[in-house]
C-alpha cells in the first residue's frame, strides 16, 4: 500500500535524505506536505518534482518568492507562517510525518501531526528534550508510533526489537567525538565555526553540527532515549567511537551485548523509520567489515566537554529542566555561530542559565514554552556579559 509522507524541514540534511529515499521507491510512497523555512528555491525544486498536495514555509515573505519561483501554472497551495505550518504538519493526506525542523521550532508542528493522528519519524530530538512527557503522553492517547530517525535511536529500537524489558541493562550510546577529540581544552577556546562545522564523519545542519563538536548533541540524545525507550538517565551510557561504524548497543542483564553497525549515511535509518516493520533494498554500499580497520571505544571526557555532563544534569533534574538546557543552547549555539562567543562558553551560558531554574515538574506544554522563552531571554542576558576574546 502507497504510504503518504509529510515532511517537515524537507529542505534540511535529513529532509532531504528522506527524499531521496522516497523517490528511489516510487511505489512505495508518495508526498503529501513539504514544509520549509527560508530555502525556497530549493523548496521549488522539490514541489515541481515531488507535487506535493500542499507546501508551507516561514513567513509570507518566503511564500510570495516561492510562487514567483513557481509560476502561474503552479496547483500547489502554499501556506506561511507558524498556522500554516501547523496546517501543513496535520494535513489530512497523509499517513506519517517525518519530524526535521531544527531545533524547538519543530515542537508545535509535531505536536500537531500527533494531533491530528499521524505516525511520526521522529528526527527532532528536541521535541523529546523540551517536551517529552507532553509528546508521549499524546503519542500513547492516540495511539501513532512514534519512530526514532536518529542513527544511535534507531540502532537501539533495533537491538531492542524481540527482547524483554526486564532483561535490559543499560543502553550505550556511540559518539564520533567530533572535529576536537584530540584538541587540548587550551585549544578548544580558540575553534572557529568553520573549524566546528567541520565534521568528520556525518553531513549535517549547522546547529546540529556545532552540537556534534561540544557533545551536546550527544547529551540531548540521552534525554531523547529516555523519552523513546522510557529508560532514567543514569542507565544510558556514551562511549566515544570515531569510526561511527557501531551506531550504538545495548547491555542486557546477562552481559551480552547487542550492537548495529553500518555505513554512516541517513538514508539508512530514515528508511527503516519509513517502511517499518518492512525493510527496504536501498543502492548504497555495505559495511565492508574486513576493510574498516580498528574499532575504538573510549569514556567521553566531560571535563573537556562539560555540555554532555550539563545535558546528564538536566536529564535527571527532569520536568523543566531540560527545555531550559535547549533553549540556552540553541542561543549560544546561535552567538558562537556569529562569532559573538568562544566555543568554550558555550557551556558557560547553559550552565548559567540553568542555575537559574526553578524546576518544575510534571509541566503542561504551557509551562514548557514559558520556559522555553524565559530560558532564551537568560541566556540572551548572560551572552551581553561575555566577550570574546
Amino acid at each position: 500500500m502507497m504510504k503518504k509522507i509529510t515532511l517537515l524541514g524537507s529542505t534540511g540534511s535529513i529532509g532531504q535524505s528522506a527524499l531521496d529515499v522516497i523517490a528511489g521507491h516510487p511505489d512505495k510512497f508518495r508526498v503529501a506536505a513539504l514544509v520549509a523555512g527560508r530555502n525556497v528555491r530549493l523548496l521549488a525544486r522539490q514541489i515541481v518534482e515531488f507535487r506535493p498536495d500542499v507546501a508551507a514555509v516561514h513567513s509570507r515573505k518566503e511564500a510570495d518568492a516561492l510562487k514567483r519561483l513557481l509560476g502561474p501554472k503552479n496547483r500547489v497551495p502554499v501556506l506561511y507562517d507558524e498556522t500554516g505550518i501547523l496546517e501543513a504538519a496535520a494535513h489530512d493526506g497523509a499517513d506519517m510525518v517525518v519530524s526535521a525542523i531544527s531545533g524547538a521550532a519543530g515542537l508545535k508542528p509535531t505536536l500537531a501531526a500527533i494531533d491530528a493522528g499521524k505516525d511520526i519519524a521522529l528526527a527532532n530530538k528536541e521535541t523529546l528534550v523540551a517536551a517529552g512527557s507532553v509528546v508521549m503522553k499524546k503519542a500513547g492517547r492516540k495511539k501513532i508510533s512514534l519512530l526514532p530517525v536518529d542513527s544511535e535511536h534507531s540502532a537501539i529500537f533495533q537491538c531492542l526489537a524481540g527482547q524483554k524489558k526486564e532483561n535490559l541493562k543499560r543502553i550505550i550510546l556511540t559518539a564520533s567525538g567530533g572535529p576536537f577529540l584530540k584538541s587540548s581544552r587550551k585549544e578548544l577556546k580558540a575553534v572557529t565555526p568553520a573549524q566546528a562545522l567541520r565534521h568528520p564523519r556525518w553531513k549535517m545542519g549547522r546547529k546540529i553540527t556545532i552540537d556534534s563538536a561540544s557533545l551536546m548533541n550527544k547529551g540531548l540524545e540521552v534525554i531523547e532515549a529516555r523519552w523513546l525507550f522510557n529508560l532514567d538517565v543514569d542507565r544510558i551510557d556514551v562511549l566515544i567511537h570515531p569510526q561511527s561504524t557501531v551506531h550504538s548497543l545495548i547491555e542486557l542483564i546477562d552481559g551480552s551485548l547487542l550492537a548495529q553497525l553500518g555505513i554512516a549515511d541517513m538514508r539508512i535509518p530514515i528508511a527503516y523509520a519509513l517502511s517499518y516493520p518492512d525493510r527496504l533494498e536501498n543502492p548504497l554500499p555495505g559495511l565492508n567489515l574486513a576493510a574498516a580497520g580498528e574499532l575504538l571505544f573510549a569514556e567521553p571526557d566531560m571535563k573537556k566537554f562539560p555540555c554532555l555532563r550539563l545535558a546528564y544534569e538536566a536529564g535527571r533534574l527532569g520536568g523543566t529542566a531540560p527545555a531550559a538546557l535547549n533553549a540556552a543552547n540553541e542561543e549560544a549555539v546561535g552567538a558562537f555561530l556569529e562569532n559573538k562567543i568562544c566555543f568554550t562558553d558555550l557551556p558557560k551560558v547553559i550552565e548559567k542559565v540553568l542555575d537559574r531554574q526553578a524546576v518544575k515538574q510534571n509541566p503542561s506544554l504551557e509551562d514548557i514554552l514559558q520556559v522555553d522563552g524565559q530560558s532564551r531571554a537568560q541566556a540572551r542576558s548572560v551572552l551581553r556579559t561575555l566577550k570574546k576574546g
